[in-house]
């Protein structure tokens, strides 16, 4: 069973021709992986995961987003792009990671998934574990990978964010949004024993009213689950946030200098500022064999 999942997973890995799509050499220059998650939807997930890639850009890191909202995909709309290909092309062996992957404002780089499309909202742990593994080629080109996973506790949100060094959960002062960002926590905490996780509170009124959702959230998740939950920043709903939202453009670029704008900066900063990862390509590795391992048992 292993055996046949590890060929599986290397012909994800070649193209039509059999040729490989993977550099023989990897570069072992560190990557910091963050997965961008939320419990349910509309809490601004995709929005802060595009304004935090362009202000680490801007502080001149190599910055990669991509979009593991497999069915619903949105981060190429929210930039106001028409992508040709996506994901959907590299789980079929037509196009390679660094083939789909384009060149977006703010100079940031996105990989495009795949909208309405029911086959990429229902992939199987191991074609989410090929994706994963197919980031090796393009490691020596990138300083950031931000994933923005789907809304929820599907198998692909599961999978990317253990596959990430940093989980930052979003959440908004909604009843249903602190809740189902709990679930998802109670699901990587106790499920798949992942126990450090950064709060952002978006759309807040306030620092100090997106503080109170840290504290009253925190409370509870480190009371009942054995984790723990730092605060990451408080981003602000202003007038200028919703603008740059209809007109499909980071509030980062069409309006620098708005509240919204400075507080995904001092963000970023607190990201730039996080200890130097210790090797992603290791760590992925690590996880794709333990999955290979996990369902073969």
């Amino acid at each position: 069973m292993l055996n046949d999942q590890a060929a599986g997973l290397r012909a994800m890995q070649t193209n039509k021709n059999g040729e490989s799509k993977v550099k023989p050499e990897r570069k072992k220059k560190p990557v910091r992986v963050i997965a961008v998650a939320s419990g349910k939807g509309g809490v601004g997930k995709t929005n802060v995961s595009v304004n935090l890639g362009v202000s680490l850009s801007k502080m001149g890191n190599r910055v990669l987003l991509m979009d593991a909202d497999m069915g619903l995909a949105n981060v190429d709309i929210m930039l106001g792009l028409q992508t040709k290909y996506n994901l959907s092309h590299v789980l079929d062996g037509e196009k390679t990671l660094r083939e789909v992957m384009v060149d977006a404002p703010g100079g940031l780089k996105i990989i495009p998934a795949a909208s309405g499309v029911k086959r990429m909202a229902q992939l199987t742990p191991m074609e989410n574990a090929g994706i994963i593994n197919a980031f090796s080629e393009l490691d020596g080109i990138l300083d950031v990978l931000i994933i923005d996973t789907a809304a929820g506790i599907a198998d692909s949100v599961v999978s990317f964010c253990r596959a990430s060094q940093e989980v930052v959960v979003v959440v908004t002062d909604e009843p249903a949004s602190m809740t189902d960002a709990y679930a998802l926590i109670k699901v990587l905490s106790r499920e798949y024993k992942l126990t450090n996780f950064k709060l952002l509170a978006n759309m807040a009124r306030s620092e100090k009213h997106g503080r109170m959702l840290y504290d009253k959230f925190s409370q509870v998740c480190e009371q009942f689950l054995d984790v723990t939950i730092d605060y990451l920043g408080t981003i602000p709903f202003d007038h200028d946030l919703r603008e740059a939202i209809q007109k499909q453009s980071p509030v980062t670029i069409g309006k620098p200098m708005s509240e919204s704008a400075k507080a995904f900066r001092e963000v970023a900063q607190k990201i730039e500022d996080w200890p130097i990862p210790s090797g992603v390509t290791g760590y992925l590795q690590f996880f794709v064999e333990s999955l290979f391992q996990t369902t073969s048992d």
